[in-house]
């Protein structure tokens, strides 16, 4: 008889530990391509510090690259956010010092390291990103999907954040719920649920 309940607790107890290292898991840094690994230049002016409180999903606006390594596109997003320029839209942006984002996560699920978190990104838009931690995916989703890989990394790394900046899935929202803009498109946007779902 003792034999059998040596048995059976060894058999919760095994139970309980796979439960434990799958939250673990899901709660775990992910992969991500560090700024070095990239490659990229140092922010070429002052940035404003700002403490986490939120998590705001955008998309790039422009068509997915699968082809395109992560590294070659972050280095352009990188130019593209130091010089002036003009956006899709015709409007006029100014030089950024960095990246506007602080997590780029492209169609094939790779997540590339953005702006120090520190530092509030930027935006081209009347809403003030002081405290919003910018996460940004690869791609248009006014026309496109995006891809499983890319929502499989997205829930993990805002999971990650949420735990940990300790930030409720109240706080996880998208570009379009401050400001008058279509980001993250809508087919990212109907999507969000699925990010907050894995909030602990």
């Amino acid at each position: 008889m003792k034999r059998i309940f040596s048995l059976l607790a060894a058999l919760s107890l095994t139970a309980c530990t796979t439960q434990s290292d799958s939250e673990t898991t899901t709660l775990s840094k992910p992969n991500i391509l560090s700024r070095s690994e990239w490659n990229a230049h140092p922010p070429n002016s002052p940035m404003k510090k700002h403490t986490a409180r939120f998590i705001t999903i955008h998309h790039t606006a422009t068509l997915q690259k699968p082809a395109v390594t992560l590294g070659e596109k972050l280095r352009n997003l990188q130019t593209f956010s130091q010089n002036a320029g003009t956006l899709a839209g015709g409007k006029s942006k100014p030089p950024w010092p960095d990246v506007p984002y602080h997590f780029y996560i492209d169609c094939n699920g790779d997540i590339g390291e953005g702006r120090d978190l520190a530092f509030a990104g930027d935006t081209n838009t009347e809403y003030d990103p002081t405290g919003h931690l910018l996460v940004t995916l690869e791609g248009n989703f006014e026309v496109e999907q995006p891809t499983e890989a890319q929502m499989k990394s997205t829930r993990k790394l805002v999971a990650w954040l949420a735990k940990r900046y300790k930030i409720p899935a109240a706080k996880i929202a998208s570009h379009k719920d401050y400001a008058r803009t279509a980001c993250p498109g809508k087919n990212l946007y109907n999507r969000l649920d699925e990010i907050r779902d894995h909030i602990h």
